[in-house]
């Protein structure tokens, strides 16, 4: 192995040792390090094997049906951004366990690949059989929020017509995440993603502080540069402003031709100057 293997947690857990747990009898070492190598980036072929195998765990299960170690495994191989982990992925699509689907779309979204469009169109319309709902209230019968993060990031413009009723979704944060999807899906039509750009803004001054921080993250995965000073005026922790407007950074960047910064990037620079 290479120098990952010099990686240490409180623990002194070494990337042998987690590997070597992960595929041991005792179900609380195994779930650890699921977490700990994702949490690490442990970036070895043997991690990958042993995370892909976890995916189709039986023994670690909950009394309510839920699947822990699936749960660690599936989050730890979006982090890890290797390409053969984007089929088992989409069958654990299928899983039963509502939260081993919502840690698959979002893995999915960060590996990038468009071959997992159809079946995240599949779950978003709720017709993948064997699915539970949520365990706890309000028992949503998918992770909406999720999987439509994932269709935005993904760019897949024939969800728009199914991602657009989710605006009016009864839970706030999927409404969130149906304006950052249909941001990212009609970016090119500037009027027409304003708006939802817009509504993030103004969900900026929910009375909900674990709104607002998610919010927050949504904004900065698009980019909008109109939310520069609502975002660094946010009550949230500066620590989260920053990463948001981060992102606003990167995006006006990648916008940028030439080697000499925008107004809008320096603008943000100045703002998070002002939060350090």
């Amino acid at each position: 192995m290479d120098n990952e293997a010099s990686i240490r947690d409180d623990n002194q857990l070494t990337v042998e040792q987690a590997i070597v747990n992960l595929q041991g009898e005792d179900l609380g070492l195994r779930v650890y390090a699921a977490w700990w190598l994702g949490r690490f980036r442990v970036d070895v072929p043997e991690a990958i094997d042993v995370l892909i195998a976890a995916l189709e765990d039986e023994d670690d299960r909950t009394n309510a049906g839920g699947y822990p170690l699936r749960r660690n495994a599936a989050r730890a191989l979006g982090k890890l951004g290797k390409k053969r982990a984007i089929t088992p992925l989409i069958w654990a699509l299928e899983c039963s366990d509502f939260y081993v689907r919502e840690a698959a779309a979002q893995s999915l979204e960060m590996l990038g690949d468009s071959c997992c469009i159809p079946r995240l169109i599949s779950l978003l319309n709720n017709q993948i059989p064997g699915t539970l709902p949520a365990p706890e209230p309000p028992q949503l019968t998918q992770p909406f929020d999720a999987i439509i993060e994932a269709l935005g990031t993904l760019g897949a413009m024939d969800a728009i017509p199914l991602i657009q009723p989710f605006l009016d979704h009864f839970v706030p944060r999927i409404q969130y995440a149906a304006a950052r999807a249909m941001y990212q899906l009609t970016f090119e039509e500037t009027q027409v993603s304003s708006q939802y750009g817009d509504r993030l803004v103004q969900a900026l001054a929910h009375e909900d502080l674990q709104l607002r921080r998610a919010v927050l993250a949504d904004l900065g995965a698009i980019g909008y540069l109109p939310a520069a000073e609502a975002i660094a005026q946010t009550l949230a922790e500066n620590s989260l402003k920053l990463i948001a407007l981060k992102g606003l950074l990167e995006k006006q960047l990648q916008q940028t031709a030439h080697q000499d910064l925008s107004p809008g990037a320096m603008k943000v620079m100045t703002l998070m100057d002002e939060l350090l």
